[in-house]
């Protein structure tokens, strides 16, 4: 994304808009916090194809196999890069264009019930493909893993100091002092480096522990208005007109956005193009800032 010169208003991760129509300026006040706009839209992916081009990826001996969860990240980030407005927030009731794209997801350091989890974040380029998203979310998961005795990044360091160092009144006054900081865009970039809820979109990839998809809440924390829920893949019927029918293996994704950032042809035609990439993965071999035709 271009970064224009900053203006007054503007926040240091995102651009004002200034040009807003009487409408949003108006529900931005009025229709009160992120939490109580959302909306939810379900999409169910065929993953004959993805399932085909991942075989093709991962040839003998890569130490890094390619997942369909790499390939959800790139076709998300393509995604939002190529519809801006999936890249807008709303706070302090203005709506902002956000700088740069970004993804975020949460890391399981060790497969239990005690094991903690990592916050991973991921800022896209404009030249990013399939094959550099894969590596750098390589170099996340084994930063993570490596670090499972203990936190990884700042974002984790600075959580577990209000919750185990201070008391519990004195950090609780701190964490709403850092909401009053946030509502400004005001908190320490030290404290929000790898914050998932400062993202374009958060990502959770449920499948990864044979959960379905399903809805999941915004925050009123942050600035992330896009929450993506990957569900477990399952085998399903495509029935012919004549009553015949094959099994394909499908995948769901859950996404909960921001209703207010567009109206819901734009949101229509968003998932779409991210259905489209999906089904299409070789698309994501190309830079994100290429356009796609889908329509």
């Amino acid at each position: 994304m271009s970064k224009a010169k900053r203006r007054w208003g503007d926040r240091r991760d995102a651009t004002l808009i200034r040009d807003l129509d009487g409408l949003h300026f108006i529900m931005n006040i009025v229709y009160g916090k992120k939490t109580e706009n959302e909306a939810y839209i379900s999409q169910n992916i065929d993953l004959t194809a993805m399932n085909e081009y991942l075989t093709r990826l991962n040839y003998d001996g890569i130490d890094f196999k390619y997942t369909f969860f790499h390939i959800i990240v790139a076709a998300i980030l393509k995604t939002v890069y190529l519809r801006p407005k999936l890249n807008r927030f709303i706070v302090n009731e203005n709506m902002y264009q956000r700088n740069v794209v970004s993804a975020a997801f949460i890391v399981k350091k060790i497969f239990s019930d005690e094991g903690e989890e990592g916050l991973a974040f991921l800022e896209a380029h404009t030249d990013d493909t399939l094959e550099s998203v894969h590596n750098r979310i390589k170099d996340i998961v084994t930063k993570e893993r490596k670090h499972h005795e203990g936190s990884a990044n700042p974002t984790e360091d600075a959580m577990n100091f209000f919750a185990q160092k201070l008391p519990r009144f004195l950090s609780k006054s701190c964490v709403h002092f850092l909401m009053w900081l946030d509502k400004h865009g005001w908190v320490p970039q030290a404290l929000i480096s790898d914050d998932p809820n400062q993202a374009s979109v958060l990502i959770s990839n449920l499948g990864s522990i044979k959960i379905k998809s399903g809805y999941h809440h915004l925050s009123n924390w942050g600035t992330t208005s896009m929450f993506c829920i990957v569900g477990e893949k399952e085998w399903r019927p495509i029935f012919s007109q004549d009553g015949s029918y094959v099994m394909h293996e499908f995948l769901d994704l859950g996404m909960t956005v921001d209703e207010r950032l567009a109206d819901g042809y734009y949101y229509s035609k968003s998932i779409k193009l991210l259905k489209y990439l999906l089904e299409h993965p070789e698309e994501l071999e190309k830079p994100l800032e290429e356009e796609v035709s889908y329509e």
